[in-house]
């Protein structure tokens, strides 16, 4: 096992803990429900660390979990320093923090500066105070254009979908990029780079190893918020037009915020950020990572790329590249909160599932840092869920034409045949959970060798007790079409996916893992292998 700055051992760090971990993503209201409510929350995700102990995560990310409205269950904040009645208390939060440590895992939470609750404090101040008051300042107000002022003040569209603006009763408009109950945040106002720093440290000071900052391309605009070439947007940024610029995201003065925050981290050695960065131009994202900025980035290349060895290849050497000047460590992701789940991407049912194995052993096989989504190691698929149980805001922004994220958030399956599967001891969890799922639980499958859950068992502890996965460069090997290999440059792992239609042969090596049987001395289609 490498030895890690903060770990116990003599002798000078090797690197800091996070350089090749293997972080855990927690959708808090869909890991575990320890009061009945049907939703997930920190007791309940604190009764589970030893199974997160057991799967071999070395850190966990906690969505959020802070006082909220819950418009966009939690991304709409209130009050970033307190902790949601639906989720438990500050109490829970300090035991769920202490109890991490002594399992011997790291502790990260997500942290929303791009936005505030419309139910936050300040901007319910803002909407008393009326136009041209100092509490308007901190959010960005604007009056609307034409005779009447009843034309936003600019053409930006929302995330979520419909306009960037919403008017209040005052005839100004004020600006969101997310859903109307998510106003955005001024950053050229003082008070709110004061009121990050309060926020960070309050965390830091009871205990948190990092943070996920979630939108980090985001929170800076240009100057005047003139209006964009159409065009150019995309899911969060210009990614898919490239001749064009999306003035909402990625504008330069967002560095000087990611400086902020990595002064305040600075004072609390161990400590690390990792930003949501929604670019597509390897220098751009470069900037990211920067000595004084976020120590990683996420990084969703393989997120995009479709199971085809060329692709996956390409978006490899790219995630790669972006990093290479940088002295940060690549990020690698198959699944999230926000998109389709890999299973279902790939294909669905027996088929995705196999591309799924076989793309799990891949991403662990790089070299950096990895984020498994909750219940991708069970290979969930994402679910077809019916209209009235949709919660996600793009669903009724869209006018009910974009189903949402919700499919990819439906709770995890712990334990027995019928819903809600030990997620909860309430008959229905938050979202419905399909009746299929009993064959997917963590009970059914710690008891089978060859289940997903144990192929992720077996890969994160090979991962962390090999000598071959050493070293941060690759070495490609030529391969047949519809096929690639890697080895680990350094340290001797190689890797070889096969997404063509037939088996081809294997490299030379000693077999470690393969993500489904082999065929005698060759790799089977949809298959992937580990050797030395």
């Amino acid at each position: 096992m490498r030895r890690t700055a903060d770990s116990p051992e003599a002798g000078p760090p090797v690197s800091p803990w996070w350089q090749d971990a293997v972080f855990y993503q927690v959708y808090v209201r869909s890991f575990a429900d320890s009061d009945g409510d049907g939703v997930g929350d920190l007791e309940g995700i604190r009764s589970r660390l030893g199974y997160l102990e057991l799967l071999g995560v070395d850190a966990l990310w906690l969505t959020p979990f802070f006082r909220s409205p819950m418009a966009d269950h939690g991304y709409d904040v209130a009050d970033p320093r307190d902790v949601d009645p639906l989720f438990g208390d500050l109490a829970a939060f300090d035991r769920l923090v202490a109890d991490t440590h002594n399992h011997g895992m790291k502790i990260t939470i997500d942290l929303v500066p791009n936005h505030t609750s419309d139910q936050h404090p300040w901007f319910q101040e803002a909407l008393r105070a009326g136009p041209g008051s100092r509490e308007r300042e901190r959010y960005h107000f604007r009056d609307g254009l034409g005779p009447d002022g009843s034309t936003p003040p600019n053409n930006w569209t929302s995330v979520f979908g419909g306009p960037a603006w919403t008017r209040v009763r005052d005839g100004q408009w004020y600006l969101h990029l997310f859903a109307p109950q998510q106003p955005d945040l001024h950053w050229e106002h003082p008070d709110v780079r004061a009121d990050l720093v309060q926020t960070l440290r309050f965390w830091l000071d009871r205990g948190v190893d990092g943070f996920r900052i979630d939108v980090a391309h985001g929170m800076a605009k240009p100057p005047g918020l003139p209006d964009m070439d159409p065009r150019a947007v995309t899911i969060m940024a210009g990614s898919n037009a490239p001749d064009f610029v999306d003035l909402r995201f990625d504008n330069d003065e967002v560095h000087d915020i990611h400086r902020l925050i990595r002064k305040v981290l600075d004072d609390y050695p161990g400590t690390m950020a990792v930003g949501e960065i929604w670019v597509d131009q390897e220098e751009r994202f470069a900037a990211y990572v920067r000595p004084d900025e976020l120590h990683l980035g996420f990084n969703f290349k393989l997120v995009e790329a479709e199971f085809d060895a060329d692709s996956v290849r390409r978006a490899i050497d790219r995630s790669l590249a972006a990093v290479e000047s940088t002295g940060s460590p690549a990020t690698w992701t198959l699944s999230n909160h926000d998109v389709v789940r890999h299973v279902t991407r790939y294909g669905g049912g027996e088929l995705g599932t196999r591309r799924a194995r076989a793309m799990a052993l891949v991403e662990l096989a790089l070299p950096g840092t990895t984020y498994i989504y909750n219940g991708e190691e069970l290979g969930l698929p994402n679910v077809d869920l019916p209209d009235w149980a949709l919660q996600d805001p793009t669903w009724e922004r869209s006018g009910h034409t974009q189903r949402g994220r919700d499919g990819c958030r439906v709770p995890l399956p712990w334990e027995g045949e019928i819903p809600s599967y030990g997620f909860s001891r309430a008959g229905a969890a938050w979202l419905p959970m399909p009746p299929q799922w009993g064959a997917l639980t963590v009970e059914k499958q710690l008891e089978d060798p060859e289940s997903m859950l144990s192929l992720y068992r077996h890969a994160l502890e090979i991962r962390k007790t090999a000598q071959g996965f050493g070293g941060d460069e690759l070495e490609w090997y030529g391969a047949p079409p519809g096929c690639f290999a890697f080895r680990r440059k350094g340290g001797g792992l190689i890797c070889a996916l096969n997404t063509s239609a037939a088996s081809v042969p294997l490299p030379p090596g000693e077999i470690l893992l393969s993500s489904g049987p082999m065929d005698g001395n060759q790799l089977p289609p949809e298959t992937s292998v580990w050797l030395v």
